[in-house]
């Protein structure tokens, strides 16, 4: 419903938590990341009581060095799309494909710069917040920020160069869940 959302990880945790609000500050989405899986099986809630499923984010793969990640919406069971890593590409600077609900490329997601990628990786780590495009063709349709925080990760997700809704939200908030999920993998 929103154009702008921030996605909060608690760092200090056994499992991954992650929280949407909205921009009041409302919580609209909780998800918990279940520990010891081979293939990731990400969960997400209406609220942190768990009630109401709203999607679901599977990787198709055991090894997820290019794993596809398919998004499907709980409460009808349609798929809505999927995002697919770029392995050896995200090696040196995050990338990932954007599938339509049929595996039709529809756009990309990645990260903003080689050179502050690489700094990123070889220097500065967490210190330098990450910034993410997601393009559908060439279009930009969405912002995904890293805020700067010692204690937990946050990244704003901004839809607003999208008034026309041609990104279901759905896939990036999805998109918002596995960068935070990958994030944490990567710095641990």
């Amino acid at each position: 419903m929103h154009h702008n959302y921030l996605l909060r990880r608690q760092v200090f945790a056994l499992a991954g938590k992650f929280r949407v609000y909205d921009p009041a500050g409302n919580l609209v989405l909780f998800s918990e990341q279940k520990m010891f899986r081979l293939r990731e099986d990400l969960r997400v809630y209406s609220n942190e009581s768990k009630t109401q499923e709203v999607l679901t984010i599977q990787s198709r793969q055991i090894i997820d060095f290019s794993a596809a990640y398919d998004v499907m919406d709980s409460m009808s069971g349609e798929k809505v799309g999927s995002l697919r890593r770029k392995g050896w590409r995200s090696l040196l600077r995050d990338e990932w494909e954007v599938l339509d609900a049929h595996d039709q490329p529809r756009g990309r997601l990645f990260e903003d710069t080689l050179q502050l990628a690489l700094l990123r990786r070889l220097l500065l780590g967490s210190l330098l917040p990450q910034n993410y495009d997601l393009t559908l063709g060439e279009t930009r349709v969405a912002d995904l920020r890293q805020r700067f925080n010692l204690f937990r990760y946050e990244l704003e997700l901004d839809f607003s160069m999208d008034p026309a809704r041609a990104l279901d939200r759905r896939i990036g908030i999805a998109a918002g869940i596995l960068l935070a999920t990958v994030e944490g993998k990567q710095s641990n």
